[in-house]
């Protein structure tokens, strides 16, 4: 999958001039993600790496959905992860990390789809192929036929709706942060996530039943 940790924080050592500035939260007081850019913003390389443990399943999920192509979306993966070191300096918490970050995102997406334009939108990749611990031979494989039926699904779906849902699903954003990332109006992210839902569940039953 994409690179640790460690891997990404090393350009963002490089980058950074100043000393790691002790922090010392409350006991049992978790910071907040915008609180923790600030921090990285003043030094403390522990917070990037907070930030990053935090988001980089549900990013790269939705990415590899996104392009469905796992050397694509692992390209991606770390040039997010790149502008959000370079973007530090300037970061002001105008809008919720999630935001910030998904909006990166998406314009990476489409500036990839913008240097190549014969991208192929193969889906030969899951996000989670492997079986949970514990899970029985029957569960697991009815969770990959059940992935399996959605990514077909998502296939079907015109681009700003697939966007919509994954925004929502993988990236866990509201109506309004949706908006803010795709630069619509509330109204459309709304309607576009209701069709996407409503056209999902359609396909899903249609293949369903064709089993």
């Amino acid at each position: 999958m994409a690179a640790n940790a460690e891997s990404l924080a090393r350009p963002a050592v490089a980058l950074c001039r100043r000393a790691a500035l002790p922090y010392a939260p409350a006991m049992g007081h978790i910071p907040d993600d915008s609180a923790l850019m600030l921090r990285y913003k003043d030094g403390d390389m522990a917070a990037f790496e907070t930030l990053y443990r935090r988001h980089n399943d549900p990013l790269y999920r939705y990415l590899l959905r996104l392009c469905r192509h796992r050397d694509t979306a692992e390209d991606i993966f770390q040039d997010v992860w790149s502008k959000i070191v370079k973007a530090r300096g300037s970061y002001r918490p105008t809008a919720k990390f999630t935001t910030f970050l998904y909006r990166v995102a998406r314009n990476c997406f489409i500036d990839h789809l913008r240097r190549n334009k014969r991208h192929a939108n193969t889906a030969e990749f899951d996000a989670e192929l492997h079986s949970h611990p514990g899970e029985q031979p029957e569960m697991s494989t009815e969770r990959s036929l059940a992935k399996e039926r959605l990514s077909r699904a998502l296939m079907t779906l015109p681009e700003e709706q697939r966007d919509a849902f994954l925004l929502h699903e993988e990236a866990g954003l509201s109506v309004d942060q949706i908006a803010s990332v795709t630069g619509s109006n509330r109204e459309t992210a709304k309607s576009r996530l209701r069709y996407a839902m409503q056209k999902l569940r359609a396909a899903i039953d249609e293949q369903a039943e064709r089993l």
